[in-house]
């Protein structure tokens, strides 16, 4: 993180954030990777006790009322935790929003408020056993009748699933519109009938009860849908902010949580009669490094700011993506920097190196992968440019041979 970037406000949440992740106790974190736990419900309420869930959210809602500054600051400290642990925090902020932005002043005394004090446990149901990246494609299915909903179908890798006391679920409304149109998204109480099926056996990120639900014919109240039919794709937009910059800032922290160990390791370790740092082989990795994160750093502060200032939603939207794509490749390639530097004994259990290591390559694949931000970035790159709206200097008019158009051959 770049220290001049940070306001005092922001300076004195990350020591807020801080002192809690040092308060995370050290077997929990084993006993997560070690899957001896699928939901640390403590954690949770420990966060909210120190009112750190929901920071964006008002005061009146148990929030904090701040910007995405602030949240990403809070967001890079708890990345230093495992993977799960960050992720069962993101979610908060994640599910959150729909309520913020879309739901009823109801929804948001029974489900906000409670999951901001951490007394309500909530889980996001996107990813279908046929859709991944191709998110519109859902197959559940929401058929309306009596002043109920009735939910079929099934959503999978639903971190927290396990431990969820409720999800925001999108399913069709109507199968015959158009795929923007057709979704919605409810809010499903595990005890109307969801079962969870399957907890997932995960490379790494483990411990955040990530499994397959199945509805069966769910009864859900039609109080229950968040914003209106047809507006899941909206509410979807709305929601994949949280969702990828979370991302984006919670790599950030594993990053360098990996540099800081490697380069103490670097400075204590000797071969021929040497400490590693004096070898370029080293501490040039050390270099390339902390380059890359203060470059990824800048791009994620850089969109939250673009976020909290209101600009235009598809600048946005790019940015968004950019910072999603660039911190979690960063991160990956300072990771295993890291390991490189460490040697043999960073592919052990010494160090929590490997560890990670394992969580970091889910965040170049969840919410929405590298190639999917690859697709949105270049849409709206192209949108701006072909739009004509820059007022800047021409200067493809500045080659000495502008004016020839004959030579200016498309096609």
């Amino acid at each position: 993180m770049i220290e001049a970037m940070l306001t005092d406000s922001q300076k004195k949440l990350r020591a807020q954030v801080r002192d809690f992740v040092k308060w995370v106790p050290r077997q929990l974190i084993l006993d997560l990777d070690a899957e001896k736990v699928t939901y640390p419900r403590e954690y949770l309420q420990e966060a909210a006790r120190r009112q750190l869930l929901g920071l964006r959210f008002p005061a009146g809602w148990g929030g904090r009322g701040l910007d995405w500054q602030h949240e990403i600051v809070a967001l890079e400290e708890i990345g230093t935790l495992p993977m799960s642990l960050a992720c069962l925090y993101s979610l908060v902020s994640i599910c959150g929003q729909a309520f913020q932005s879309f739901g009823t002043e109801a929804q948001k005394e029974k489900y906000l408020r409670p999951t901001v004090e951490g007394r309500l446990y909530c889980a996001e149901a996107l990813t279908e056993p046929r859709g991944g990246s191709d998110f519109f494609g859902s197959t559940t299915v929401a058929t309306r009748s009596g002043g109920y909903y009735y939910l079929r179908g099934q959503k999978r890798f639903v971190v927290g699933a396990e431990g969820a006391d409720y999800f925001v679920v999108y399913a069709k409304t109507d199968p015959s519109a158009l795929s923007r149109k057709a979704l919605s998204l409810f809010a499903v109480d595990k005890k109307m009938g969801v079962e969870v099926k399957y907890l997932y056996g995960l490379m790494g990120t483990r411990g955040g009860g990530a499994g397959r639900i199945l509805f069966r014919d769910v009864k859900v109240p039609e109080e229950n849908i968040i914003g209106q039919e047809g507006q899941g794709a909206e509410i979807f937009y709305e929601m994949m902010i949280p969702e990828r910059m979370t991302s984006a800032a919670g790599s950030l922290g594993m990053a360098r949580t990996a540099l800081e160990i490697a380069t103490r390791y670097s400075d204590k370790r000797k071969a021929f009669g040497a400490k590693i740092r004096d070898f370029q082989a080293v501490s040039f990795k050390v270099a390339d490094s902390i380059t890359m994160l203060d470059a990824a750093s800048g791009l994620v502060h850089g969109a939250a700011a673009t976020i909290d200032r209101g600009a235009d939603r598809r600048q946005a939207r790019r940015l968004v993506s950019e910072a999603k794509k660039f911190a979690t490749e960063v991160a990956w390639q300072v990771i295993n920097h890291s390991m490189q530097i460490m040697g043999g004994i960073g592919y052990t259990n010494v160090y929590p190196i490997e560890r990670i290591l394992r969580d970091a390559r889910l965040a170049m694949i969840w919410t929405g992968t590298s190639e999917i931000m690859d697709l949105i970035i270049q849409h709206e790159y192209y949108r701006q440019v072909l739009s004509g709206s820059g007022d800047g200097r021409d200067v493809e008019a500045d080659a000495a041979a502008a004016e020839a158009p004959e030579e200016k051959v498309y096609e």
